[in-house]
């Protein structure tokens, strides 16, 4: 699939100073653009231009985060490493991998509790330009943090998503050759949000390192380095994709037991809102008692997608 994007109508950029978005210090990958850096798990810079464009981290931002620490680490089997950032911050970590970023959220402003993920770019201004050029909707930033530059915004069907210039997880390659999770766009028209996304993360192009686009049994699969890391899934039109829930990016995250983590899941405060058996997949859609919406898929069973998960082609 041939993406390409027109050319960027870019003027002289305005820099732009570390704030604070609603009395909330907004955290990319653990990291505060208010606090020196003296510990963190993104150590590579994306200035090599290796799996540019690529899915490279996920946050949840939350009322408690140590309710939603509890909450995952019962039903996802994840552990968290403190940061130096202060009591409102941590990292995730599944089999001793850093996997997502926990922020909680103060009581005073109105942002939803929910997980974002954030796509690696050599420019994040550059990127914010084309999601605006592209009717997009810019939500936050782009800002400075003490490791790189980002923003979050939604396309124009309304699911959210983040870009980040900066440093990536240590040991790049390693960790998005065994992403430790995968994603989906459930959107009305899977082709429409493969344009859009290509032309701002030059999906398809002639850059090295670009992601590989194709249409494979009625999904846009993404690859990065020829492992699938996202699916672009149909959504009826003008109908949620889920109760409570429209287009969206889900994150799905592995599991060991499928229905043990279900079962723990619903006596923690979660509600599981889709379930999955076939034999393509064993999985389902949650509800995290703070309203964020989360996928947990086996850790054994069949990937997802033509080609395998994580598995080169």
């Amino acid at each position: 699939m041939a993406l390409g994007r027109t050319p960027d109508a870019r003027e002289g950029r305005e820099e732009v100073a570390p704030v604070r978005t609603g009395g909330v210090r907004t955290v990319i990958g653990s990291q505060s653009q208010e606090t020196p850096r003296r510990r963190s798990p993104l150590e590579k810079s994306t200035t090599d231009a290796s799996g540019l464009g690529a899915p490279c981290w996920a946050s949840l931002a939350t009322r408690s985060l140590t309710s939603s620490q509890e909450f995952y680490g019962a039903v996802l089997g994840w552990t968290f490493r403190a940061t130096d950032l202060g009591d409102e911050f941590s990292v995730a970590l599944y089999d001793g991998v850093p996997t997502a970023g926990l922020a909680e959220l103060t009581n005073v402003v109105h942002i939803a509790n929910d997980w974002t993920p954030y796509f690696a770019v050599p420019d994040a201004d550059a990127a914010a330009a084309r999601i605006r050029e592209r009717m997009g909707t810019l939500a936050v930033g782009p800002i400075d943090f003490p490791i790189g530059r980002a923003a979050v915004a939604a396309d124009r069907a309304g699911a959210r998503f983040g870009v980040w210039q900066g440093r990536l997880v240590a040991d790049w390659q390693a960790w998005r050759a065994h992403r430790p999770w995968w994603l989906d766009l459930t959107t009305p028209n899977p082709f429409e949000a493969a344009l859009f996304y290509g032309e701002i993360l030059d999906w398809a192009s002639e850059l090295p390192g670009s992601c590989e686009v194709g249409y494979e049994h009625d999904d846009v699969v993404l690859r990065d380095d020829g492992r699938v890391a996202a699916l672009i899934t149909a959504g009826a039109e003008g109908s949620e994709i889920l109760p409570g829930c429209g287009p969206r990016w889900n994150v799905h995250f592995p599991v060991r037991d499928v229905g043990a983590a279900l079962k723990t899941a619903v006596r923690l405060g979660g509600r599981v809102l889709e379930r999955r058996i076939s034999a393509q997949e064993d999985g389902a859609t949650l509800r995290d008692p703070y309203g964020a919406v989360f996928c947990v898929a086996s850790a054994t069973g069949p990937p997802p997608a033509q080609g395998g998960y994580g598995q080169p082609t």
